[in-house]
């Protein structure tokens, strides 16, 4: 009887290695093979660094990488990403648990009086008994990969988590780097506003003492003084700006943000610039990419478990150990004991629920299909985007530099004028208004313009290397780019 539990046992094992998951073909990629040339993507290969350098040296200042290095440390975001990597992780062992059998071991006593009406002596007695076991139970022989595909799928779901994380890591970085350039800017915008309204106040000044002299109007000197309000307004609305820009710091940083950071100027070349490379490089480089084709590949291993429910199912209870009335004489021989019980079930009838989940199933990776072609064009989209902003920021920054130059021509010109008795306070004051608004321009601008490339770093993957997983664990066994699986012996 042994001999026979042994050769079941050990069939299991060989059919076990049949699988009824249908073979895994990666869809093509419902993108044109190059992205958009000529025009406004005339920069789209344009590149300073290498597509596989890292965020250390994409981004050149100083206080921003140490900012970014606190955020990647201590976010709760990304610590929530990483614990669900991990809590994925655990379901898969869980699930991969199952392909073993469980064997346990138990021990039990009992000791009972029974009453004397049922001993037939008239008498009571006293009755013990003592039994230790070894064995498994329930242990299913996985002869159509059911508990293999379901093992798979969560293994695969367990990946799709880890690019999950990976997508929240590349998705912070580009929000510190975007909220450090933002609080910059604001911080230059304050300070124009600063400057100007000094300029203005000067100006309402001299301009309510050349009222003293007869020399401007009533008129002049509240046109004067409307500039310096109304800069006064920017001033209050730029402080609010800085003040929030740095509590978003903190928050993505997930600590305190020292205010006296040594800053760049905005003008300086903050972010490195990137080539495009070939829209099938997304496919390796893109974490969202990867994780929609994990979710794919469940998919298609969660209907080899939905085909192994048509078939029959065997488990295996068996146990062996010893059994006597005296403690002491629980291993003496003729004590031992065995039981062997394979049970099958059969599915006859289920009202169709078994052909419904296997087209729940099919229906599901039909879904995660189109989802996974999807976040291929929307990356697409994202980089194109990228590509078109490039160029057109080029041209309309160096658009806007003339035009400050031309309204730092004019407000000379005009201050020069209006000094010399020439024109009247209206077109020195314009020339004022004209100046700030230009140099306004000119900062958001080229806040945008960095802001576009860090979208771009993120639209392309996070220019990553390709290295092992952090967080894979070494007993987990590499994922086939394929399923040649396709047969069931």
């Amino acid at each position: 009887m042994k001999k026979f539990a042994l050769t079941t046992v050990g069939m299991a094992w060989v059919l076990g290695g049949c699988s009824l998951i249908p073979e895994y073909q990666r869809p093509a990629a419902p993108v044109p093979a190059q992205y958009p040339q000529g025009g406004v993507y005339s920069l789209a290969q344009a590149g300073t660094v290498a597509v596989e350098t890292g965020w250390q040296q994409l981004f050149h200042d100083p206080a921003l990488q140490q900012l970014i290095g606190a955020a990647l440390a201590n976010n709760r975001d990304l610590r929530v990403a990483a614990l669900n990597v991990q809590a994925f992780q655990a379901q898969y062992r869980i699930q991969r648990a199952d392909l073993f059998p469980a064997i346990s071991a138990s021990g039990a006593g009992k000791r009972q009086k029974v009453p004397g009406d049922l001993t037939g002596t008239g008498k009571s007695a006293i009755t013990s008994n003592y039994s230790a076991t070894l064995g498994l139970s329930a242990y299913e022989l996985d002869l159509f990969g059911r508990v293999r595909s379901l093992s798979e799928q969560a293994m695969l779901t367990y990946l799709g988590t880890e690019e999950a994380r990976r997508s929240a890591q590349l998705s912070l970085v580009a929000n510190v780097a975007n909220a450090y350039l933002t609080w910059r800017a604001d911080q230059e915008l304050l300070t124009l506003a600063q400057q100007t309204l000094t300029a203005n106040d000067h100006s309402w000044q001299l301009t309510s003492r050349s009222k003293t002299a007869g020399k401007a109007s009533a008129l002049d000197v509240v046109q004067a003084r409307t500039a310096v309000e109304s800069t006064r307004a920017s001033v209050a609305r730029y402080e609010r700006q800085v003040a929030q820009d740095v509590n978003n710091l903190a928050l993505l940083v997930g600590g305190p943000v020292d205010e006296n950071l040594p800053s760049r100027p905005l003008a300086d070349d903050l972010v490195a610039r990137l080539p495009a490379g070939l829209p099938s490089d997304l496919l390796q480089r893109r974490p969202d990419i990867l994780q929609a084709e994990y979710q794919l590949r469940a998919a298609n291993a969660n209907i080899g478990a939905a085909r192994a429910a048509f078939f029959p199912s065997v488990t295996l209870t068996a146990n062996a150990g010893s059994t006597s009335k005296e403690l002491s004489g629980l291993f003496k021989g003729g004590a031992g004991t065995w039981t062997f019980q394979p049970q099958i079930n059969l599915p006859i009838f289920n009202a169709g629920s078994l052909r419904a989940s296997l087209d729940y199933a099919k229906l599901q990776k039909d879904i995660t299909v189109a989802q996974y072609e999807k976040s291929i064009q929307t990356a697409f989209q994202e980089v194109a985007d990228g590509l078109a902003a490039r160029q057109t920021f080029n041209d309309q920054l160096d658009a806007q530099r003339d035009f400050v130059a031309a309204n730092q021509a004019y407000y000379d010109l005009a201050q020069h004028r209006y000094r010399s008795g020439v024109d009247s306070n209206l077109t020195f004051l314009d020339a004022q208004r004209s100046l700030f608004s230009s140099q306004q321009a000119l900062i958001v601008d080229r806040l945008a313009q960095l802001v576009a490339e860090v979208n771009l770093y993120t639209a392309l993957g996070g220019a990553w290397s390709v290295n092992p997983s952090p967080t894979a664990a070494a007993d987990i066994p590499p994922v086939s780019p394929a399923h040649n699986e396709g047969k069931t012996g």
